[in-house]
């Protein structure tokens, strides 16, 4: 194909641009359900916890974030990622008292610093939040008393939702981004996808998208092409 001729218009092509949004970590916007239950029982809990570093163990998306922000909002916790632990100096993280890590993740954090935080947070009365995907009991940990203090952690698993559960995500999903959707759009995604946040999340993110690129509202139409089984 040749190129256009010089008094020829050409349209450049739609690009779908994926716009920032804001997903609310407020307390009201927390969504309960069987799977969080103990979870937020546990933070809702604070400052009558069973220990001074309890940990919250689920799959990405599954409610940790948010449940570390409400009781941050609440406790005056520090907020830090848990690859950040080699750059820390462990007083001033926990000059609050409370302190939040973040996404700890086996083999990827600094042993003698976390080891530090928690005989800290015993010695001076502080508290500390861990969040991670996975128990501690499965973690590779050389450093032989952090493995035996990560062991007897109280651990809260945040579980995969109930179909309820998982249509009220999708519609608060639906929700952060100012996407109306009705229940049938809901129900047919939540119908149609792994039951976990993740999948919700995903599910809302190629709505949004495909509904932007194709210029089409949000509807069971749409959802239907995006979801359809294979065959079908």
């Amino acid at each position: 194909m040749g190129a256009p001729a010089a008094n020829q218009t050409v349209r450049p092509r739609q690009l779908a641009l994926a716009l920032g949004h804001e997903e609310s970590l407020a307390r009201e916007d927390f969504l309960e359900g069987p799977s969080n239950a103990t979870a937020l029982t546990l933070i809702e809990a604070w400052p009558d916890w069973p220990a001074p570093v309890v940990l919250l163990a689920g799959t990405e998306g599954s409610g940790k974030s948010h449940l570390a922000a409400i009781w941050a909002a609440a406790s005056g916790a520090r907020v830090m990622a848990g690859r950040a632990l080699a750059e820390t100096s462990p007083p001033a993280a926990l000059a609050t008292g409370a302190l939040v890590i973040e996404d700890l993740v086996s083999g990827d954090f600094d042993e003698a610093v976390l080891f530090h935080m928690l005989n800290m947070a015993r010695e001076e009365g502080a508290f500390i939040l861990l969040t991670a995907r996975t128990a501690p009991s499965g973690w590779q940990v050389g450093l032989r008393d952090l493995a035996s203090r990560l062991r007897v952690l109280p651990v809260a698993t945040l579980d995969a939702p109930d179909d309820a559960l998982l249509r009220s995500v999708i519609v608060k999903l639906c929700a952060d981004r100012q996407l109306p959707v009705d229940e049938a759009v809901v129900g047919y995604v939540a119908n149609r996808i792994e039951r976990s946040f993740a999948a919700a999340r995903a599910a809302v993110s190629l709505l949004d998208r495909e509904a932007l690129r194709q210029k089409r509202a949000v509807n069971r139409s749409l959802a239907a092409e995006l979801f359809r089984p294979p065959g079908a």
